[in-house]
């Protein structure tokens, strides 16, 4: 089981959400921010729990499930799990999604060895898919820095950071970081001068069949490509390219929202970061390492992992803080109520839920832009990344940043680094009171 929870813990937390909502101090319950899906824990294992409202039988699906998501590849030919590399990022899925959350992005200074994840294109050529990125000649569309035995990685990769500091309107100082990355490319290989590359964490994977279950009409209207009601705020979806349709298809998943559905985006995984292929991405020959039973499973089992209930929704500054987000316009992008339609898994279906995003892209300005276009997504465009169980991201990786490459420390710095369409929410955070502040901070703690 994920995160090596024993059968006790899992019990112990299914019991928890089977009997509902407790209410702190006689007061009313939160809403659900899963639905049914919902589980009353935030331990360390908050992320890694089925979904209360599975079937024995579907249980057990999402149990097979975690056992190969936890599965280490190994260099072929092997009995068991063979098929990594030649060239990959990691040897298992786990081992990004750390207890099913983010990825770390922390590394000695200078050191060779990064965490992150590397994506690559070029500006313009011809793409793999119609509308997608353009791969670079020896890397693809991601560096993959690690190798199997008799093999060369594509490239080391060194994570440095750059710091700048600045100040509240109060005159309390904080400091920002930045990544700046050294790419050393094997041998026979060179870095074109025209290089479009960007940084990536892995994110957590709890919650996504809830996402993959929102109607695309309900977000094809929260969109507004060319902000008709002036509010600033522009939200457009990306059409990524459907490997199992051959034809685009909204995109839901990754940082900038290029790629349509779980199965795809579990396949890429196993393609681009572990060098595994599978029915959706086979060899040259059209051969496989892994059957479409795997990768139906590890679908199956993030689509089904549970989300983590609010927290601390009684206390004052909480209340406070969620006032101020929704005063300042946060929730603009964070859209905090989505309704699911119809799914092929039932546990996922017809859910009020409270993810606080609308999975479209915004400008965030050129302080967070990676210069690097995919699909319809431009450089500066980032997908609303969901808040709920944001608050227990530290408690589930100690070590765990945030935004898309890490670099932000806290979710105080990840606010700091709004820009664009989110400016003016950035701005009015910065220059409230440290009480508020502190208020809007609780409130991102108790998700």
């Amino acid at each position: 089981m994920s995160a090596h929870r024993s059968p006790s813990l899992l019990l112990a937390g299914l019991l928890a959400a089977s009997c509902g909502e407790a209410a702190e101090d006689g007061a009313a319950s939160p809403p659900l921010a899963g639905g049914d899906t919902t589980i009353q824990n935030r331990t360390s294992n908050a992320y890694s729990f089925p979904a209360p409202n599975l079937s024995e039988e579907e249980l057990d699906r999402h149990l097979d499930g975690d056992v190969a998501f936890e599965a280490t590849f190994v260099t072929p030919p092997a009995p068991v799990n063979g098929g990594l590399g030649p060239r990959f990022n990691s040897s298992a899925c786990i081992r990004c999604h750390i207890r099913d959350g983010r990825g770390p992005a922390a590394v000695d200074a200078g050191a060779f060895g990064s965490p992150l994840l590397v994506r690559v294109s070029l500006p313009a050529g011809e793409s793999a898919v119609p509308g997608g990125p353009v791969p670079v000649p020896g890397f693809g569309l991601q560096i993959q820095d690690q190798a199997i035995w008799g093999e060369v990685p594509e490239a080391k990769i060194r994570l440095d950071w750059i710091e700048e500091t600045g100040a509240y309107a109060d005159g309390t100082p904080y400091a920002l970081r930045r990544p700046l990355l050294e790419i050393e490319p094997a041998e026979g290989i060179e870095l074109p001068g025209d290089l479009l590359l960007s940084p990536r964490i892995a994110p957590p994977v709890f919650g996504l069949g809830l996402l993959e279950a929102v109607p695309e009409e309900l977000l094809l209207a929260l969109a507004d490509p060319d902000d008709v009601d002036g509010d600033g705020i522009s939200g457009r979806p990306n059409f990524a390219w459907d490997v199992t349709r051959g034809a685009p298809r909204l995109g839901r998943f990754g940082w900038k929202s290029n790629t349509p559905t779980l199965l795809q985006q579990s396949a890429g995984a196993y393609a681009d970061d572990m060098g595994v292929s599978s029915p959706l991405f086979p060899e040259a020959d059209g051969s496989h390492e892994i059957p479409r039973e795997t990768l139906d499973a590890v679908t199956f089992y993030v689509q089904t992992l549970a989300v983590p209930a609010r927290t601390a929704w009684t206390d004052p500054a909480v209340a406070a803080g969620e006032a101020r987000f929704r005063a300042i316009g946060c929730a603009r992008c964070h859209v905090e109520t989505l309704e699911t339609g119809a799914h092929e898994v039932a546990a996922v279906a017809f859910q009020t839920i409270h993810p606080y995003t609308d999975l479209l892209l915004h400008d965030l300005g050129p302080g967070l832009a990676d210069g690097r276009p995919d699909f319809q997504a431009t450089g500066s465009e980032w997908r609303t990344a969901p808040l709920w169980g944001i608050g227990l991201a530290q408690t589930v990786l100690p070590q765990a940043t945030f935004l898309h490459d890490g670099r932000a420390r806290s979710l105080e710095e990840a606010i700091l680094w709004h820009g664009g369409e989110a400016e003016g929410a950035k701005e009015a955070f910065r220059t409230m009171d440290r009480a508020a502040r502190e208020e809007l901070l609780a409130f991102l703690r108790s998700l």
